[in-house]
C-alpha cells in the first residue's frame, strides 16, 4: 500500500517547507500517486526518531522485582509504548551482567529469541551494554555478534559502582530484587566479579575484535576521564555515551566523535545523577545525539525542550533524535526525508503532540484525533 501525506511542514534538508510525501514499497518515493491519504495540514512531518540506547524495555519484562514477563510478551508490549513515542528504529540498550534475574545471560538469550520473530512497527535492533567482568557470558556474546544479532557493543563497567553501594541497604535491596536473589547472594556475587578485574583488557581486546570482525559500531559508557576516553577509542569506540564531565565530552567532539547524553536530562532540565547538563552542552556543540535512556516519551518531547530555550531552532533539535544517531550508527537509509530512504516519519502538532507514525512505509499508530484525517 502506497500513503500521500500532504499538506503539512516538512523537515527536508534541515528546514520546515511545506510539501507532500509520498511512500510506497516501504520507502519515500517521487511522486504524487497513492492508495491512502493522510491530511497532514497544520503539522510537522519529521523523520522518524531514531534511539541509539533505550531501556525501558526492563520494565517491559521486570514490572516490579521478581515479578518477570515472557520476552516476547514483553517485546509487543515495548513495540506498542515505542511507536506512541514517536520511535521508528529502537536499539534496546539489553545489560549483559554477572547479575542473575534481569540482566543475566538466560534474560539476554530469551530476549535475542524474541527479536528474531519482533512485534511490527518498530525497528528493533541490539544495543549489547556488556559489562567488562561478565566473562562466564563473554562466549555467547560473541557468538551473538558473529551471527548478527547484535548491532552496536556498548562498553559497561558498572561492577565498582555496585560494589560501592553494597553497605547502603536501600541500594543492596534494589540490586538483589532486580537479580532475584537474597542480599547476601548478591554481595557475594559482586565481589566475586569483582576479584577478576586483573582479565578485563584482554577480554575487552576480543570484544572489540568481534564487533569490528562484524562491522558493527562500539561505543564507551560513563567515562569519567579523558583516559577513559582514550582507552575506548583505541578499541575502535568512535562514540562516546552519557560522558561524566565537560572535558570528556570535549575531548570527544574534538576527535569527530558522536556525544550522547538523555532526553530525559533535557526534558528534567538536568541529570538526575548529578551530572553534565545536556541542553546547554547540545547548543555549544559538545552533544549531538540525544537517547531515550530510561523513558521513552521524553525522546519526543527533547527537540521541542531544546528549541523552547531560543538557541536551537526546532529541525536543529530534531537532529539530535534523527539525524544525527543515525549518522553515527551508519544507518545511511534513514533520520532524513528523501526519495529512496525508509519510509519513516513522525507527524507531530507544532507544540509538539503526537499524531501519527509511519514506520517503514505502514501507518504504525495514529492518534485519535488524527484518525479523521485518514482518507
Amino acid at each position: 500500500m502506497s500513503w500521500s501525506v500532504s499538506g503539512g511542514q516538512v523537515l527536508r534538508e534541515g528546514e520546515l517547507v511545506a510539501g507532500d510525501v509520498t511512500l510506497a514499497e516501504g520507502r519515500i518515493a517521487e511522486g504524487n500517486g497513492a492508495d491512502r491519504h493522510l491530511d497532514a495540514t497544520g503539522l510537522l512531518v519529521m523523520p522518524g526518531l531514531i534511539d541509539i540506547h533505550g531501556d525501558a524495555h526492563e520494565r517491559a519484562l521486570q514490572p516490579r522485582p521478581n515479578v518477570d514477563f515472557p520476552a516476547d510478551f514483553a517485546m509487543r508490549d515495548a513495540a506498542a509504548q515505542l511507536l506512541a513515542s514517536g520511535i521508528t528504529t529502537a536499539y534496546l540498550g539489553i545489560t549483559l551482567s554477572w547479575e542473575p534475574g534481569l540482566r543475566s545471560l538466560q534474560a539476554f538469550e530469551s530476549t535475542l529469541g524474541a527479536l528474531r520473530n519482533p512485534p511490527p512497527g518498530p525497528d528493533f535492533r541490539v544495543h549489547l551494554r556488556f559489562e567488562a567482568d561478565n566473562f562466564d557470558a563473554e562466549p555467547a556474546a560473541l557468538a551473538a555478534i558473529e551471527a548478527g544479532e547484535v548491532h552496536l557493543l556498548g562498553f559497561n563497567d558498572h561492577t565498582p559502582g555496585i560494589r560501592k553501594k553494597l553497605g547502603n541497604s536501600k541500594e543492596l535491596g534494589k540490586y538483589a530484587g532486580r537479580a532475584g536473589v537474597s542480599e547476601e547472594q548478591f554481595k557475594t556475587l559482586a565481589e566475586a566479579a569483582y576479584a577478576r578485574r586483573g582479565e578485563i583488557p584482554e577480554s575487552r581486546a576480543r570484544m572489540a575484535g568481534a564487533a569490528q570482525a562484524a562491522g558493527i559500531p562500539m561505543l564507551s559508557h560513563d567515562d569519567a576521564k579523558l583516559e577513559d576516553r582514550a582507552l575506548f577509542r583505541g578499541l575502535g569506540a568512535s562514540i562516546c555515551e552519557f560522558p561524566m564531565n565537560e572535558p570528556v565530552a570535549e575531548n570527544a567532539r574534538a576527535a569527530g566523535e558522536a556525544v550522547v547524553m538523555g532526553s530525559p536530562n533535557v526534558v528534567r532540565g538536568g541529570s538526575h545523577l548529578g551530572w553534565a547538563s545536556a541542553a546547554p552542552l547540545a547548543e555549544r556543540g559538545l552533544v549531538t545525539v540525544l537517547a531515550s535512556d530510561y523513558h521513552w516519551p521524553a525522546m519526543l518531547a527533547a527537540p521541542f525542550r531544546m528549541a523552547a530555550r531560543g538557541v536551537m531552532n526546532l529541525a536543529q533539535a530534531w537532529a539530535l533524535v534523527s539525524t544525527n544517531p543515525a549518522d553515527a550508527l551508519g544507518l545511511k537509509d534513514r533520520g532524513r526525508i528523501a526519495p529512496g530512504l525508509r519510509g519513516d516519519l513522525t507527524l507531530v502538532t507544532p507544540e509538539g503532540a503526537l499524531a501519527a507514525v509511519f514506520a517503514s512505509g505502514t501507518l504504525a499508530w495514529v492518534s485519535p484525533e488524527a484518525a479523521g484525517r485518514l482518507g
